[in-house]
């Protein structure tokens, strides 16, 4: 493994690659709260069966400290070299950086080498569950190669090149994400019926964040309770802080109208997720509503 070894002496080890980053989410469906306009800085992390001279760890080291930071909840591949490892068979080493607070685990992705005007010059589905599991905040060098039928071309720059993560659209299945909470408190029957609603509903159109009605009930202290499921149909959580809300009854007349703050409400990519709005007496603007037919929605959605 001392892909170093051909260098002079004096010479310095350099990325001869270029860094492609990708959100979590749009990788593992991962993220973290970290600080969002925060640099993280990724330390080194050598794989446990990985044996090296120490000129190499000193390389990967320095060329570690090369890296650009990453953004939180990033996964990247840095491009360390490209080399011809025997006649038809190219190696190309890489940092597989994680910005996320915790540790990941990788699984079999298809990655694609492109040169510097974009032109995709091989492709090939690699196991990176073989990286093990990769430390939150950590690059790990990494090998990967291809081969003349991996290759759309004989010709591979030395420089400027990059290896990137190709990320296909979400074949995954619109399914439920029920909050810890509602996890906990939720008899078995509840949570059934919720899944039998979220599977025989129509999925949101691709990216369109909606909601839909599941309960609306008025208390005995005269607020109104009002249950929706927030319908994410892009590929990203989203994460909501404050939501405006109205209730019309089966007239077409507004009954409650309000604003929502909430302690950042997470829902999944492509997930829809049931929540309680409760409007207190003063946000009720018509006191005999016809609840035989309702719906909740932001104003700007009407």
């Amino acid at each position: 493994m001392g892909i170093f070894s051909k260098r002079d002496n004096n010479e310095q080890p350099k990325l001869e690659g270029k860094e492609n980053a990708v959100s979590s989410s749009d990788l593992l469906n991962e993220e973290s709260t970290t600080e969002q306009n925060k640099e993280i800085q990724t330390e080194l992390s050598i794989h446990s069966e990985w044996e090296l001279p120490k000129e190499d760890i000193y390389a990967y080291q320095f060329l570690n400290m090369e890296c650009t930071p990453l953004k939180p909840n990033q996964l990247s591949l840095s491009g360390i070299n490209l080399d011809e490892e025997k006649e038809g068979l190219y190696r190309v080493t890489a940092f597989v950086r994680n910005s996320l607070d915790k540790a990941i685990k990788l699984e079999e992705t298809t990655l694609v080498l492109v040169n510097k005007e974009g032109q995709t010059l091989g492709r090939k589905a690699f196991d990176l569950s073989e990286l093990g599991e990769i430390p939150a905040r950590s690059s790990r060098p990494w090998h990967f190669y291809f081969t003349h039928k991996d290759l759309f071309t004989q010709e591979l720059p030395r420089e400027d090149w990059q290896l990137a993560f190709q990320l296909k659209p979400s074949s995954r299945k619109h399914s439920l994400d029920l909050e810890a909470s509602w996890e906990k408190s939720l008899a078995e029957d509840s949570k059934a019926r919720l899944e039998e609603v979220v599977n025989n509903l129509t999925p949101p159109k691709e990216g369109e964040v909606n909601f839909m009605g599941l309960q609306v009930k008025k208390a005995d202290n005269g607020d109104l309770h009002v249950t929706l499921l927030i319908r994410n149909g892009s590929e990203k959580n989203i994460n909501l802080e404050q939501i405006p809300l109205q209730v019309e009854d089966a007239n077409g007349d507004v009954v409650a109208k309000g604003g929502f703050k909430l302690d950042h409400l997470t829902v999944k990519a492509n997930t829809s997720k049931p929540w309680t709005f409760i409007f207190p007496k003063a946000m009720i603007v018509k006191e005999d509503a016809d609840f035989s037919k309702w719906k909740a929605y932001a104003p700007t959605q009407k």
